[in-house]
């Protein structure tokens, strides 16, 4: 048997992605914009009093084993502005062989400035295995409200989510000092063994999709009633502490949180901001 030459073992391997977005607002708009596919960066007109808004979404139309992407922030001093993503983003099955899906988001708001994360969903297929970061820096006096969700499984097509790896974590540092770090860590094996079991007590029971969102500000604490409002049990809870404001939720209906979260930007956004209690027109297309 002849040997598969080189050049023809390089063909038959998966296609790996590698992108990244990055922009920044300065006092008068967007500052300054870089783009790899399969990142991309749209820029709509914003609806009047709003912040200047950017649109990060991905051309491959869903991520798999090996793709890693980055979406990278500036707010620079005195500045302000909206990154939102198109849509869900899907991520496929990972082939046991093959590397674990990366995401990366790095968010930097100068002094005085004002920043919005509105991350839509990620949807995890059965099989997937991601590995989510967000990290922030933010200004002693700025503001920054982030948000981001995770739904486990397609479940209008009967899917659950018993098999895969999540690793979700994020860093928030006011001045260069970290004052929040978080992991969430779930697996599964597809039969019963991991944290992604619904009968375990350490599991997540019922729930089918997560939520996280914060405020960073000096005006943190004076809002923690409305957030509470905003996150009631059973399925959601907030806390303060250190110019921080913490909103979590885990649902058993993904599109019952979906409303919960978009309830809680506008409210929130309205109360830190300032701005209008409305999401970005791509929430409600």
């Amino acid at each position: 048997m002849h040997a598969i030459p080189a050049h023809h073992q390089r063909l038959t391997g998966h296609q790996r992605l590698t992108g990244l977005s990055r922009v920044a607002f300065g006092a008068d708009g967007i500052s300054d914009i870089y783009q790899k596919a399969p990142c991309r960066l749209l820029f709509p007109d914003a609806a009047a009093g709003e912040f200047p808004l950017a649109v990060s979404l991905t051309t491959s139309g869903g991520l798999t084993g090996g793709d890693r992407v980055a979406v990278h922030v500036v707010v620079e001093p005195g500045a302000c502005g909206t990154v939102t993503t198109q849509a869900a983003e899907k991520l496929y099955r990972v082939l046991p062989e093959d590397p674990d899906i990366a995401v990366e988001t790095r968010l930097a708001v100068g002094a005085g400035g004002r920043c919005e994360w509105l991350g839509q969903e990620a949807i995890l297929f059965q099989g997937t295995r991601l590995r989510r970061r967000l990290e922030a820096d933010v200004a002693g006096d700025s503001g920054l409200l982030a948000v981001e969700t995770l739904v486990l499984g397609r479940g209008a097509m009967g899917e659950a989510f018993t098999q895969g790896l999540v690793h979700d974590a994020w860093y928030i540092r006011r001045d260069g000092r970290l004052i929040w770090a978080d992991a969430l860590y779930l697996h599964g094996d597809g039969a019963g063994e991991g944290t992604l079991s619904p009968e375990l007590p350490h599991g997540l029971g019922q729930a089918r999709a997560l939520a996280t969102m914060l405020y960073v500000g000096c005006d943190a604490a004076r809002h923690l009633d409305l957030a509470r409002g905003l996150a009631p049990a059973p399925h959601g809870g907030a806390t303060s502490f250190d110019g921080m404001l913490l909103l979590r939720w885990a649902a058993p209906e993904p599109q019952a949180l979906r409303a919960q979260v978009m309830a809680a930007v506008c409210a929130l956004r309205a109360a830190v901001f300032g701005l209008a209690p409305r999401m970005p027109a791509l929430w409600t297309c």
